[in-house]
């Protein structure tokens, strides 16, 4: 009843704790680091921020989870639980221009599965110059350009953000131009060159100028370029732009040499000064790889292979020029669109085999992770053969692979599964992936043998050793676990015991005589070979002595059927099975340990007996109710019975000791009572023809109710043998030991019996 209750609060407490774990497991975290960290760097202590204990990181196998050909930019410090610097950090090759850069990496834990999503905020560090597309900027002004006359000027690109980026312009001093600066709508700064003094071709050809820009940063850092103003003849008009911005949606899967789209600029001037050329701005070598652009129509064509996982909008500023060199500006956007061109992407993330063919069902074998695109990356994992396996929903994208029924491993070793990944995309796309599973045998077999029955004939006067017959008996179970031993059943024939007429080999079965044989003292007799029917096993985390454990049967169908090995737990036949037994045996077991005083625990075993088992209900379907409440019944009676026993034996101590103080010589005529918690340390359960060491020789007196009491009757014939007038000699060591251990079974009953009397009301 105590294991029962205890075995309960175990489970619910395991309940409670799965539960939290899952509410938990989708919890993030955010950091915000500088880029350009050196690797080994310390981001935080994800451990502390997601209320982790430390010690459990390497038993839950913690790592770093990333998804495709994503980099792992951080890892995680086992010992210390602090998220650190895996890889280079930089936010412009990870986000260009984007005002916010995270990049997104996944904490994954084990037993039980565990995630969290990591967000790790890249900020700008001012690492750029600012650079001109060109070393020189040319121009070509008409000397009837009037004062405040604007020229625009080509912006420097800075790959920093914010303030990093550039703030401010600068121009070298002269006597002609001035320098206007301005921001766009988007926040972008330009300049402008201002005519601050007519110009005269005649006086002056050529004027050259230096234009600084200037960035935000601490220090700041500066890029300049030369600009050239060629003085010419009236072109007074710039490139006008039909648009100033252009946006357009491309589908990913578009192919090479579509036409993205098509820009115009329009001139007032005639001839040369009103011809357009057209060119990218400044734009990465990445985007040059994907656009091209005709620059006597303003065409823009895809040269490249779209991807929208690797990059889903481009940004293209483009420049219209006219004929002496007046530019404007425009840009082109450019948004991709995702379809459904990846099949999901099946991991095994975990996975345990070989399964031992006794696991229960529900138990986890394996933890499957599948993956597409956050659009259309809906996915469903199925498997499609009938197998005693299932897929279960986890967290995210991910799976539990779970028995679902019994396993045997005689019937099937081995199992290939196959897991198909299916998203929710239009159209739909589906991947699959084999699982080789094993299933590791259990000793879950008796041994047969091939006849019910072996008959053979001696002649008499056969010589000692002389084989007479053989058995064969087989187990389906594997290596040690279908291994045959045979022994011969304790028996008497003819009051002599059966191993002084037989003996067989325990690996061949085979039986030899072991003397001769006289026909006119004996024609025939019986021998059985003794089946293994099951083993029960027990485990005290107690060390030592106390840990020394003892198995009984008290409880069974047939008492006469079925015995058990005292320190073994295995579980034999005593004689042959008849058709009048009955085919269902319960048998209820305890095992005790050799504690003062001694600790027991029960299990029952049901077992069916039958020629053909494929006609027999299956041990699920014996009913439980039935054994639960014949064994609390049992329970019942058994309690009466300890409690009157014990209530008997306290008056039987008190006589017995009552009687030691006035003749202290009867206890030296009687048994001698030795708990079991102190029999010799080279005991050792003995069968038919087993032997004991010659220097112990033991006969065992058991009264009634013995197989439950704590303590085995002995009685010694060595040191102490008696001597030839009948009296055994006492030694004081003896007076003593004796009264101790009348003590010792005085306390052990009183605790005994509160204990019982407890349980009973």
């Amino acid at each position: 009843i105590e294991k029962r209750i205890d075995t309960t609060f175990i489970v619910l407490r395991a309940f409670l704790f799965s539960s939290i774990v899952l509410h938990t497991a989708y919890g993030d975290v955010r950091y915000s680091v500088p880029e350009e960290m050196k690797r080994g760097s310390v981001i935080g202590n994800i451990a502390k921020d997601l209320g982790l204990d430390v010690n459990t990181l390497s038993f839950r196998k913690a790592r770093i989870d990333i998804e495709g050909n994503r980099k792992r930019y951080c890892d995680i410090n086992l010992n210390t639980g602090e998220l650190t610097v895996a890889e280079r950090i930089d936010r412009e090759g990870l986000c260009g221009k984007k005002a916010l850069c995270v990049i997104k990496q996944e904490l994954v834990l084990e037993n039980p599965l565990e995630s969290h999503r990591i967000n790790i905020n890249v900020q700008d560090v001012n690492d750029n110059t600012p650079v001109f597309k060109k070393d020189i900027i040319k121009f070509e002004i008409t000397e009837s350009a009037v004062k405040g006359a604007r020229f625009l000027l080509e912006e420097a690109h800075d790959a920093d953000i914010g303030t990093n980026s550039v703030q401010t312009y600068n121009l070298g001093q002269n006597k002609y131009f001035e320098l206007a600066v301005a921001a766009k709508a988007t926040g972008k700064m330009y300049g402008e060159l201002v005519l601050n003094k007519e110009l005269d071709r005649e006086q002056q050809q050529e004027v050259t100028l230096i234009l600084t820009a200037v960035d935000g940063g601490t220090p700041p850092r500066l890029g300049t370029v030369a600009i050239h103003v060629t003085v010419l003849d009236a072109n007074d008009n710039a490139p006008v732009f039909s648009q100033a911005v252009y946006k357009v949606s491309l589908p990913e899967n578009s192919p090479l040499d579509t036409v993205v789209v098509t820009v115009s600029a329009t001139d007032a001037d005639e001839g040369q000064n009103g011809e357009v050329t057209y060119e990218f701005g400044h734009i990465s070598e990445s985007d040059l790889m994907f656009f091209s652009l005709d620059p006597s129509n303003g065409r823009i064509t895809l040269i490249g292979s779209l991807d929208y996982e690797d990059e889903s909008s481009f940004e293209l500023p483009i420049q219209a020029t006219d004929g002496l060199g007046i530019v404007s500006h425009a840009t082109v956007v450019i948004e991709i669109s995702d379809i459904n061109d990846n099949s999901p992407s099946i991991v095994i993330k975990s996975l345990n085999s070989p399964i031992p063919e006794n696991a229960l069902p529900g138990t986890e074998v394996g933890i499957i992770n599948d993956r597409d695109s956050e659009n259309n990356g809906q996915v469903r994992c199925s498997i499609q053969q009938n197998v005693p396996f299932n897929l279960v929903p986890s967290i995210k994208n991910y799976y539990s692979l779970v028995t679902t029924g019994e396993l045997d491993r005689e019937l099937l070793s081995d199992y290939n599964i196959t897991i198909t990944a299916t998203d929710e995309g239009s159209p739909p796309l589906s991947s699959t992936k084999n699982i080789h599973l094993t299933v590791a045998d259990v000793n879950d077999n008796p041994p047969v043998f091939q006849e019910q029955s072996y008959r053979a004939h001696v002649q008499e006067n056969t010589k000692p050793g002389s084989s007479i017959c053989s058995v064969s008996a087989t187990d389906p179970d594997w290596r040690q676990n279908g291994t045959v031993v045979y022994s011969l059943l304790s028996s008497d024939v003819n009051g002599a015991p059966v191993s002084s007429f037989l003996s067989i080999n325990g690996d061949t079965g085979v039986i030899h005589a072991v003397r001769s044989f006289d026909y006119e003292q004996l024609k025939s007799f019986k021998v059985l070979a003794r089946s293994l029917v099951s083993k029960v096993i027990a485990v005290d985390a107690v060390d030592a002595d106390n840990a020394w454990l003892s198995y009984h049967i008290i409880k069974a169908t047939d008492p006469g059927l079925f015995t058990i090995g005292v320190h073994s737990g295995e579980i034999r036949t005593q004689r042959d099975i008849s058709e009048s037994d009955s085919m269902k045996q319960n048998l209820i077991v305890s095992v005790r340990d050799n504690g003062q005083p001694p600790l027991s625990a029960t299990c029952a075993l049901y077992l069916l007996i039958s020629d053909n088992l494929a006609e027999v209900p299956e041990l699920k379907d014996m009913s439980r109710d039935e054994s639960s409440s014949k064994l609390t019944f049992y329970l019942i009676i058994a309690l009466v019975s300890v409690s009157t026993f014990f209530l008997t034996f306290i008056i039987i101590i008190l006589a017995v000791r009552f009687s030691r103080r006035r003749k202290p010589r009867l206890l030296f005529d009687g048994a001698v009572a030795i708990p079991s918690a102190y029999l010799p340390p080279n005991y050792a359960e003995v069968e038919g023809a087993g032997t004991l060491r010659s220097t112990y020789n033991y006969d065992a007196y058991l009264t009634t109710g013995s197989r439950t009491s704590d303590f085995k009757f002995v009685r010694s014939y060595n040191e102490g043998t008696l001597t030839a007038d009948l009296t055994l000699k006492k030694t004081q060591s003896t007076v003593d030991d004796l009264e101790r251990l009348d003590a010792e079974m005085s306390d052990s009953f009183q605790v005994g019996l509160t204990k019982y009397f407890y349980l009973f009301f």
